[in-house]
């Protein structure tokens, strides 16, 4: 029996871990913490299979200008940031000009779509079926020019990829979120996806299910993983643990890992910033109020109110900006009551400047890379985990691979 170790217990590091058990492995899963308590905590929990072009970084002087002054409530930055982010940053920024961003999206609008599907073959086995809710998103819009904008790219992705939407006029909106305080432009209903009320919890019911069929939890440090022989070691709170196959599904914290084997990986930083509110009149479905960069999401836990992203290193200290203004934009929308945290969460997402995963083997044999979905590890994760255990199988035929793999980077 094949033996691997995943390191890292969030979306992605908890798919590997089923998608290796289905392929007849012998997993164990470690972490420093419980599943899904890290960045697959802080999203607004949407499996996004309309999602299928990613975000790419500004090309025109008026979108640069904009996040150069900070006119939008998008992107933050600081001075002080941008020596570590200025090499990753070119690299993203080359890969969103129009030639390499088409051959990007070719690839990521492929894993978005089955996205869903691949989701399904875990929820219900994992007893999470009350936890999804498959009524989609809305993005609403307070300017016309932009609603109207977003009205004729909704039916451009319909016809491109065969993405649903509905698009629904301010009385329409109104009429399907009685509890809005303002009337608004009006909104693209994304009808396809499927959100979460609590993202962190359908890691850890995804985890569970990979315990019950026989998997192995564990808690411990990552940066302790080194050779062992012809396979891999790592250091657990119960001793070492050893195996044939070590993946890293770290996230962001995979290029600090990973420097010690070699590898400068050039990942792009954004972090995000949430905070729970309690409240009877939120919206009946997630929602991104577009003009102000914030999500809206109904969870058990209360009314979620996310950010944009603030581009920072690992170790920046903490921005207030976004989350205020993100909590007025919100509380101009909906009667938010007393936030129920302290403090604003934060995370950060794992992004590389081509926009794709890194999936597949690296130069040391038995050494497997799994991250860097940016802002779609949630979504993602079931899916690139099973393109993965092909790999490992040796039985990978799958075109939709290729892109992904670490040898079609120039740094790996």
């Amino acid at each position: 029996m094949t033996t691997s170790i995943v390191l890292g217990a969030g979306m992605v590091g908890v798919s590997t871990a089923l998608a290796l058990q289905e392929a007849g492995h012998q997993v164990v899963l470690i972490d420093r913490n419980a599943p899904g308590r890290e960045t697959s905590y802080g999203n607004a929990g949407i499996i996004q299979t309309e999602a299928v072009e990613p975000y790419a970084f500004p090309r025109s002087m008026r979108e640069i200008a904009s996040v150069a002054l900070r006119r939008g409530n998008d992107v933050d930055w600081r001075l002080r940031d941008l020596p570590q982010l200025a090499g990753p940053l070119w690299r993203y920024f080359s890969r969103s000009a129009p030639a390499p961003y088409a051959e990007t999206v070719a690839t990521y609008s492929r894993l978005v779509l089955r996205a869903s599907v691949d989701h399904a073959r875990y929820i219900k086995p994992a007893g999470a079926d009350e936890l999804i809710v498959r009524r989609g998103w809305r993005a609403v819009y307070r300017s016309a020019a932009k609603y109207e904008a977003a009205a004729i790219n909704a039916e451009r992705l319909k016809n491109t990829y065969g993405v649903q939407s509905e698009v629904l006029g301010p009385s329409e909106l109104t009429a399907s979120e009685p509890a809005l305080r303002r009337r608004l432009a009006g909104a693209v209903h994304w009808i396809s996806p499927w959100t979460c009320r609590d993202p962190g919890e359908l890691v850890a019911r995804y985890a569970a299910l990979f315990a019950a069929r026989g998997g192995a939890l564990a808690r411990g440090d990552a940066t302790t993983l080194a050779q062992d022989g012809a396979g891999w070691r790592v250091i657990s709170q119960d001793g070492a643990v050893t195996a044939q196959n070590a993946v890293v599904a770290l996230g962001p914290w995979s290029p600090i890992l990973l420097k010690r084997f070699g590898y400068n990986v050039p990942m792009v930083f954004k972090r995000g910033y949430h905070r729970h509110f309690a409240t009877h009149d939120g919206p009946s479905i997630s929602m991104l109020d577009v003009d102000n960069s914030t999500v809206i999401s109904p969870m058990n836990a209360g009314c979620r109110v996310l950010t944009g992203a603030h581009m920072a290193p690992p170790g920046a200290p903490v921005a207030s900006r976004q989350i205020r203004r993100a909590v007025d934009a919100a509380c101009e929308l909906f009667a938010l009551s007393a936030p129920l945290e302290e403090v604003p969460w934060s995370g950060t997402r794992p992004c590389m400047p081509d926009m794709l995963p890194v999936v597949g083997p690296s130069r040391q044999k038995g050494l497997w890379f799994h991250f860097g979905h940016g802002h779609q590890g949630f979504t993602l994760g079931p899916t690139t985990a099973l393109l993965l255990a092909e790999q490992i199988a040796g039985t990978s035929t799958n075109p939709l691979a290729q892109p992904l793999l670490p040898s079609a980077r120039n740094w790996a």
